[in-house]
């Protein structure tokens, strides 16, 4: 009796994802036009904003096993360079953003190698304190070059404004969407196995001929720059920049999507970044008490599942249904020969 596993092939898989990625579009796109309120229609857009913030991280952290605290400083540096360049060019609107925001992830790549280089060769909590360095290097820079140069840029702590507002739904899933393939299809390949062996054993994977500095470098520069187009969504949509928005605590608030969702998984990132951006929205009707309910809430979380909603899991649809078609084909086989042995 053929009992041999059943796999999906690659255009298979590929085909049903597509699927599943436009019927989500579609049915976001129908609550969006039909259903939601403006406000609400603006909570979904940070909701986005928030994953691609946390699957970049997610990068860094739950895949490379390192600790950096500057995601803010990556955030802020694609923010910034992308409203200025919106703001000022006499392009077409449509082709202006979308070269703001090729910029803004490659000025944010340029940062990331920046710091990575020498601060990846530091782990735990030096390389936290570097990154958090950079992180608040970058908020003062942003606040005070304006009295440097001696003409605003910037407009220092009073915020950039007026920035043109093209961050639309459809951009944003979109973005969501691409930043979400790319890091799949990374860890997917030898890249990614790389990458999570250093994380298991970096003397080890060095050993067998990793190039550590590399894969290391590699990880933290798109985890970068994804930040940085997670910036440019965030100046397109808000219209107006403030230093002050990329504090350390902005870094945290991305850390803890992170931890919260699980280390290592991407759909933990994806349900966390949604859940903490939607809950404290939630609770403004308790507007003296909804800081304190949100803290509760994340540490009965931590307590009762101290490895994050998911842990390392990663949900994936093409190997949830081979499991039911090779399930199916079990049973099938078993009552064949239940059946033959009956006769």
């Amino acid at each position: 009796m053929n009992t041999k596993r059943k796999t999906l092939k690659m255009p298979v898989r590929y085909l049903m994802n597509a699927v599943l990625v436009a019927l989500l579009f579609v049915g976001l796109s129908f609550l969006t036009q039909n259903v939601l309120s403006t406000y609400q229609n603006k909570v979904l857009l940070t909701v986005g904003i928030n994953i691609i913030l946390a699957v970049s991280l997610n990068v860094a952290t739950g895949y490379l096993g390192q600790l950096p605290l500057g995601h803010a400083g990556f955030m802020a540096v694609g923010a910034y360079t992308c409203a200025l360049f919106t703001k000022y060019s006499p392009l077409p609107d449509g082709v202006s953003f979308a070269i703001g925001l090729a910029l803004g992830a490659v000025m944010a790549g340029l940062f990331g190698v920046l710091i990575g280089v020498p601060a990846l060769r530091l782990t735990g909590d030096y390389l936290a304190i570097i990154t958090l360095g950079f992180g608040e290097i970058i908020r003062v820079i942003l606040t005070n070059i304006d009295s440097v140069i001696g003409t605003d840029f910037t407009y220092g702590a009073a915020g950039l404004k007026r920035i043109p507002k093209y961050s639309s739904f459809t951009l944003v899933f979109i973005c969501v969407v691409v930043c979400c393939y790319i890091i799949h299809t990374v860890m997917k390949s030898r890249h990614g196995r790389a990458i999570l062996s250093i994380r298991e054993d970096e003397i080890a994977s060095e050993s067998v001929g990793v190039q550590t500095t590399y894969y290391k470098t590699f990880a933290f520069v798109l985890s970068a720059m994804m930040a940085g187009i997670a910036g440019c969504l965030y100046a397109g949509y808000l219209g107006s920049l403030y230093p002050s928005t990329f504090k350390f605590m902005k870094s945290i608030e991305i850390l803890v999507m992170v931890v919260l969702g699980g280390m290592g998984s991407m759909l933990g990132s994806i349900l966390s970044a949604t859940v903490l951006t939607i809950l404290p929205e939630l609770l403004r009707s308790f507007s003296d008490y909804r800081m304190v309910v949100y803290s509760l809430a994340l540490v009965v979380m931590m307590i009762f599942r101290p490895k994050g909603l998911l842990g390392s899991y990663d949900f994936s649809l093409s190997r949830s249904l081979e499991k039911f078609l090779n399930r199916l084909t079990g049973r099938t086989t078993k009552t064949q020969k239940e059946a033959a042995e009956n006769e």
